[in-house]
């Protein structure tokens, strides 16, 4: 008996829990039971009630309802017999009564109750996300963790009055109270919090997805599956939308990857192109290339604790305040980045250092060189390495040990290296990119390494530009590194970048602080001896004037839209080439509406193998860095934009598609791509026009025999010409 009558308690409570409308319909039972009761006593009194009612021509439901609800309807409508003659009967006087008390308990205990807690049950589901008001052209966040922020802050830069709903699992709450840490109480108005899954189909229904103008997948990136979860999050939209038979309105999808080997495996992958055929643009991002990014692509971050502004990053080619650049093929000086441990983030911005960072004056043997120090080198070196395979089948690294002290003699390792002469092979086939990688085996508290810090800073300016990254995977370690550097670091100006978890504010202060020293006519100046015993001055600013902060997860998130727009311009042009490796001319690309251009391009673009819109993605990215070449080659300062629409010369144009192409290399052999062998060259063949067009389909196979020397190349090398020659073009389109 117990089990069943628990049973039926658990039935009843379930449902008025589920629905307001059970509830309501619970109490319409209890009141028709009501007036049925009160009915009853009416007829049991043995007063004539009813003859009343006639006589009042008063329906007889109305008289046992008006007692249920005013007490005072016995003194109004029924004082005596038939004829309105005699006094109130006895029994009617207890009759009344009791129907009151039962209507006191309906109208006055659950009706207010209900409605009470129907209130207080909307103002909970609103609270909790369980209701639903977007119904299109809103911004849709799948998942939460602390860089949604950053992406509410992306979405309001683009579109002020957009609407934003979250949809996550986690406690609203605790969501909302984060959220008020960045947006005002206006901007609050605009984000909206649902309650669901990011994997569940169930939900998308509520949230209108079809009729969303952008998703972002972010899910939670310290969830050990948050890359599986986040696929399956895609393939669970693009069912739902397959399924619909609605057209959708969706236009792009913006993915967050946590692992940099998922990301970089995506680059290749076919694995998203069923949202492609839905029409719409698929965008992943990594939180740590993105960071990789900001400082060496758009060379600022947004600071979130003060809205509006920008914290500016120092361009890792300038030797400190001087206003020289490595951007001449007469400068001798290489650009150097150490980066101090070999975790994510040290990975992730090498990679994006060795895609973006490249100089005219490779021309001269001058290589970029990209140093890790860290403690387990060993591993971590033939990790990296393996990684990135078939970049040092071509390029020998540099190794050092100073664990045992002793001089720094970087040691040049080519064991990797499988274009060599005793195989055959001539001396171009291997060592002609841009770009190298050291691996030294120390600590960086240690004597050794402190000494080879020293000689590095000491030299920036005058033989490197140096560029110091302190990426360790534990705050403290960084910070702590960052404040007790050698003093040749900071009376030299070496940037010096330090990884922060949260906020910005300490290391941000600290360099405004130390930075308004330069403008100190006492305090900023320094003052030495020169070779000449000559007493030399010059302005420096505080010791922690070069310091600056990156990593912070609330602002991750940071879009390049001008880079992506650029992207699509070049391949817009490498579509629309008329013949063999000519662009079409700029007298064509004029007689054009901008619109027309860009309804192409985001056409061509769509249709694009993913491997191809990564190298037309790295392409744009170094279109800024171009940009000051041209401007250094001009003998124009640093920021002068006054001649950067002008056509370029074509010994400028010589200069930038050497430039292009080494950066091309690099890009093909980080993404996959491999050099070929000599039975797979099409050179080798240049004699056997079948043999030459077959091997150059090996591309499709990550096979590309264009990864070789600028000076190697057939006439392919006109596409470089050209990539550069339309630069004014494109920067007019993206301005």
């Amino acid at each position: 008996m117990k089990k069943k009558y628990m049973r039926g308690r658990l039935w009843f409570d379930r449902m008025l829990s589920s629905s307001i409308w059970k509830q309501f319909l619970v109490l319409g039972a209890v009141l028709l039971g009501t007036l049925l009761l009160s009915y009853l006593l009416l007829s049991w009194s043995g007063a004539e009630w009813e003859a009343f009612c006639k006589h009042k021509d008063l329906n007889k439901w109305l008289l046992p309802l008006y007692l249920l609800i005013d007490s005072n309807a016995l003194n109004n409508l029924y004082i005596g017999d038939a004829n309105g003659e005699g006094a109130v009967h006895g029994w009617m006087l207890i009759v009344s009564s009791i129907t009151f008390l039962l209507g006191a308990f309906v109208f006055n205990g659950i009706v207010i109750g209900i409605i009470t807690n129907s209130i207080e049950r909307r103002v909970a589901n609103h609270n909790a996300g369980y209701i639903h008001y977007l119904k299109s052209g809103h911004y849709v966040i799948m998942g939460y963790d602390d860089m949604v922020p950053s992406i509410i802050t992306h979405i309001f830069d683009q579109e002020s009055d957009a609407y934003v709903l979250i949809l996550s699992a986690a406690d609203a709450t605790r969501v909302k109270e984060r959220l008020r840490k960045t947006f005002s109480e206006e901007q609050l108005k605009h984000i909206i919090l649902n309650f669901g899954h990011r994997v569940s189909m169930d939900y998308y229904d509520d949230i209108h997805l079809e009729a969303a103008k952008q998703v972002f997948i972010v899910g939670l990136r310290s969830h050990r599956a948050h890359d599986a979860i986040n696929v399956e999050c895609v393939d669970s939209i693009c069912t739902y939308l397959e399924q619909s038979g609605v057209e959708s309105r969706l236009e792009r999808i913006t993915c967050v990857f946590e692992d940099i080997d998922t990301y970089a495996a995506f680059k290749t992958s076919e694995i998203f192109d069923r949202v492609g055929k839905l029409g719409i643009e698929f965008v992943p991002y990594n939180y740590f290339a993105g960071w990789a990014k900001q400082v060496f692509v758009q060379h600022f971050h947004h600071d979130m604790d003060r809205p509006g502004e920008e914290i500016r990053y120092p361009l890792v080619y300038r030797p400190g305040a001087a206003d020289d650049l490595a951007l001449t093929e007469q400068d001798q000086r290489y650009v150097h980045l150490v980066f101090v441990g070999t975790t994510n983030f040290a990975v992730a911005f090498a990679m994006e250092a060795a895609h973006v960072l490249h100089f005219p004056n490779a021309t001269q043997g001058v290589r970029t060189r990209i140093t890790f120090i860290e403690k387990n080198a060993d591993r971590e070196k033939d990790e990296f390495i393996v990684r990135n395979r078939h970049l040092f089948e071509v390029q020998p690294y540099y190794y050092s040990d100073l664990t045992a002290g002793g001089e720094y003699v970087p040691k040049l390792c080519n064991e990797w290296v499988a274009f060599t002469r005793d195989k055959g092979y001539k001396d171009s086939d291997s060592g002609f990119l841009d770009v190298e990688f050291e691996f030294i085996k120390g600590d960086l508290y240690s004597k050794a390494v402190q000494g080879v810090i020293c000689q590095w800073a000491g030299e920036h300016g005058k033989k490197q530009y140096l560029s110091i990254f302190l990426a360790l995977s534990i705050q403290r370690d960084n910070f702590v590194l960052g404040m007790n550097m050698p003093d040749e670091v900071y009376d030299n100006e070496v940037p010096l970048f330090i990884r922060q978890d949260r906020s910005d504010n300490f290391v941000s202060n600290l360099r405004m602080a130390d930075g308004r020293i330069r403008i100190d006519e006492k305090r900023g100046v320094y003052r030495y001896v020169d070779d000449r015993n000559e007493l030399q001055e010059k302005k420096l600013g505080g010791r922690y004037a070069n310091i600056y902060p990156f990593g912070m997860n609330e602002t991750a998130f940071s879009a390049d839209e001008q880079s992506l727009r650029r992207a699509k311009l070049v391949n817009y042009l490498y579509n629309t080439m008329p013949t063999g490796n000519s662009f079409k001319s700029l007298l064509e690309l004029s007689a054009l509406s901008d619109s027309t251009i860009w309804q192409d391009a985001e056409g061509y673009w769509r249709k694009l193998s993913v491997a191809n819109k990564w190298s037309n993605l790295y392409n744009a990215y170094t279109i800024g860095l171009k940009l000051s070449i041209l401007r250094a080659l001009r003998g124009l300062q640093p920021d002068d934009a006054s001649l950067d629409l002008s056509p370029l010369s074509e010994a400028e144009v010589d200069v930038l598609a050497k430039v292009e192409h080494n950066r091309w290399n690099v890009e093909k052999l980080l993404m996959g791509f491999r050099k070929p062998r000599r039975e797979e060259d099409k050179y080798n063949f240049e004699d056997n026009k079948p043999y030459k067009e077959k091997l150059s389909q090996n591309k499709r196979r990550f096979i590309h025999h264009d990864i070789r020397h600028y000076d190697g190349l057939d006439d392919v090398r006109n596409l470089d010409c050209e990539f550069s020659r339309y630069i004014p073009w494109i920067l007019k389109m993206t301005e």
